[in-house]
């Protein structure tokens, strides 16, 4: 089963990325398609937390805008929302502890942990720290058109 990192997620959604267009056309294969496919808890959020953020873009997406998104995501036959139990935490902790991993890059850890505990094989994602966390194959579904997203 593939899962979809937030990245790939604002990029799809922001029209002024300029791996929109892309990043939309692969989330809508995903959508569209009959396999499984998911995504993280932490990456709805974060996904919130990065679209509607002024800071970050200017306009920010309205929250309802936003909202309506990962309702049209969710509403697709073949997506799961992988939440998070409780159980990851013992398998968490010891990744933190044999990677170092600190600040920013625990959001990342926890998006694989969490991933591996559902079943998931391979997740999309355009930041690089994922590939630091074994036992989950992460691949860019942009870089075959944006060779600097490797």
């Amino acid at each position: 089963m593939i899962a979809v990192d937030t990245q790939v997620l604002v990029y799809a959604h922001r029209r002024d990325s300029p791996w929109h267009s892309e990043a939309r056309s692969r989330l809508a294969e995903l959508a569209e398609g009959d396999a499984p496919w998911a995504i993280p808890w932490p990456c709805v959020t974060e996904f919130l937390a990065v679209v509607t953020h002024a800071r970050i873009y200017r306009p920010p997406t309205p929250l309802a805008v936003a909202l309506e998104q990962v309702e049209a995501w969710l509403e697709s036959p073949s997506v799961s929302l992988l939440v998070e139990d409780g159980a990851p935490w013992p398998e968490l902790r010891d990744l933190l502890a044999a990677t170092g991993t600190t600040g920013p890059t625990v959001h990342g850890a926890r998006t694989s942990v969490l991933c591996r505990s559902r079943g998931v094989t391979t997740l999309w994602s355009a930041d690089r720290d994922h590939k630091r966390f074994p036992g989950l194959h992460v691949t860019n579904p942009l870089a075959a058109v944006h060779p600097t997203l490797r």
